[in-house]
């Protein structure tokens, strides 16, 4: 692993100009080259890495990501992951051990009410609760045999984002913030739209120990409809733009001089740059959260004008136009305040509500995102915080399962029409060619450019990284044929 002095980003590659004028100044040059770019054009546009961050340490095959978060943890054999011997055994008892920790007792096996067919090409199968989705098979990279280690929302929900259940670590947008910035100056590298305040809550988009500038901006909450979700402030209707760029400016020579007594001082450094991002946000910002200046047809693309599918859609088209505005990691939650997808009871109802609100929307985003020539270097990723069991809680509800689950990949270099890993032959333990959260996240830094050993922070006397001391890369999930990649060096 490439060492680093304390508090000093770690690449393992040389300093960037804009790092040496930061080292060199106290963070001046860095300040006022940021300031200059802002205006001139993006950091991405002129071949260079954001300020004080390292650039991509290879060529990465995405150069955004946007996650689509089933918040609550969708069922892997009545979605994705069909099995046969679990209709046939149906009311049986499951014929090996159930897990020694488990969060609720469960009874028998519970067959799947909905059927699958084969889609695409590819014969990917799909249950019938994703028939627009299911068109898109030949785009989707399905991961079978995604296991955790915690069966409770809130721990299993930290370490999908954070690589940890236990303590606050960054989340991963901040880690990818970190790594390669934004590609527009005025946005930030990281927004989560209505993400849930619950389960770890901010933890799940903060930047813990990493600097503040580095942390998810959150446009509303689960709790509110996606129409009324904004940035909160983002603008001043008190002063004008004017009066607020000369406080900036004196605000700026007053923590220089501070920096200048004191020495280099990340926080401080952290706040100018977090107080002149949100000044430049003003301008940019409300454009991409208005979304009438979209087409009545791509609106209807993306479930606009249909009630059920609404609120979902309309985070799916943001979050197209903040991938396309250059925003590095968009979020996109899937939640109601009540753990969207969580059929502890009346599966049936529960996950065909959820998918019906869903499925529209997400082969919406998909089909935009193939139109407009982002869907190559966009990685679109979905699934929850862990699957369900397939044996019954109560007369007809899924018990939490982390211990083998499906996720998907779709775009961003990964290979379409592909179905990695397995569960065993009723879906509750994942079997073949198992990837662990550690994996998945060094598989996804890895498609982005980023190597997941060398992207660290020294923090409290030791190096610290998303997945910590494990973590392999899935190179299988990466399609050969799609060699188009990007630098931010």
């Amino acid at each position: 692993m490439t060492r680093q002095t304390p508090g000093r980003p770690c690449s393992g590659i040389p300093a960037s100009r804009r790092e040496s004028l930061k080292r060199a100044a106290a963070g001046f040059g860095s300040l006022a080259l940021a300031a200059l770019l802002a205006r001139d054009g993006t950091a991405a546009a002129r071949g260079m890495p954001q300020a004080g961050i390292p650039a991509a340490h290879f060529l990465g095959r995405a150069k955004r990501i946007i996650f689509l978060f089933m918040s609550g943890g969708p069922s892997q054999v009545d979605t994705f992951d069909p099995k046969p011997l679990l209709t046939r055994d149906h009311g049986r008892p499951l014929p090996f051990n159930k897990p020694l920790v488990q969060f609720n007792s469960t009874g028998n096996l519970l067959k799947s009410p909905w059927r699958f067919r084969q889609y695409g090409q590819s014969g990917i199968p799909v249950s019938q609760l994703f028939p627009k989705l299911a068109r898109h098979a030949d785009e989707l990279c399905l991961i079978h045999s995604v296991h955790g280690t915690n069966p409770a929302h809130g721990g299993a929900v930290m370490k999908l984002h954070t690589g940890s259940d236990n303590f606050i670590r960054p989340s991963m947008g901040s880690w990818i913030s970190y790594g390669l910035g934004s590609d527009n100056g005025s946005l930030p590298a990281f927004v989560t739209i209505c993400p849930t305040l619950a389960f770890g809550g901010i933890n799940n988009w903060s930047s813990a120990f990493l600097p503040a500038q580095y942390q998810g901006t959150a446009l509303g909450d689960a709790s509110i409809p996606s129409d009324r979700a904004r940035v909160r402030y983002i603008r001043n209707s008190r002063i004008s733009r004017e009066l607020q760029q000369l406080q900036l400016a004196r605000l700026r020579a007053l923590n220089e001089n501070h920096l200048l007594q004191s020495g280099p001082e990340a926080s401080l450094e952290a706040r100018i740059g977090t107080y002149e991002l949100a000044f430049r946000m003003q301008s940019e910002l409300p454009q991409i959260e208005d979304l009438s200046q979209e087409s009545a047809a791509v609106q209807h693309l993306y479930g606009l004008d249909d009630p059920l599918t609404a609120n979902f859609g309309r985070m799916c088209l943001m979050a197209r136009r903040f991938a396309e505005a250059g925003v590095r990691f968009i979020q996109v939650t899937h939640n109601d305040d009540k753990v969207q997808w969580d059929q502890h009871s009346d599966l049936i109802a529960g996950h065909t509500r959820n998918a019906r609100e869903v499925d529209g929307p997400i082969a919406g985003l998909l089909q935009d995102l193939r139109s407009r020539g982002l869907l190559d270097d966009t990685l679109v990723w979905w699934g929850g915080e862990f699957g369900r069991t397939p044996t019954a809680e109560g007369h007809d509800g899924r018990d939490h399962n982390p211990e083998g689950f499906t996720m998907w990949l779709a775009g961003g270099g990964v290979r379409g029409g592909l179905r990695y890993g397995s569960t065993d032959d009723y879906g509750y333990f994942a079997a073949e060619n198992k990837v662990h959260i550690h994996d998945l996240h060094a598989t996804i830094l890895h498609l982005l450019g980023l190597d997941h050993e060398r992207l660290t922070w020294r923090h409290a006397g030791r190096d610290f990284r998303l997945t910590d001391v494990e973590g392999h890369v899935v190179r299988e999930l990466f399609d050969a044929s799609r060699s188009r990649s990007f630098s931010t060096t």
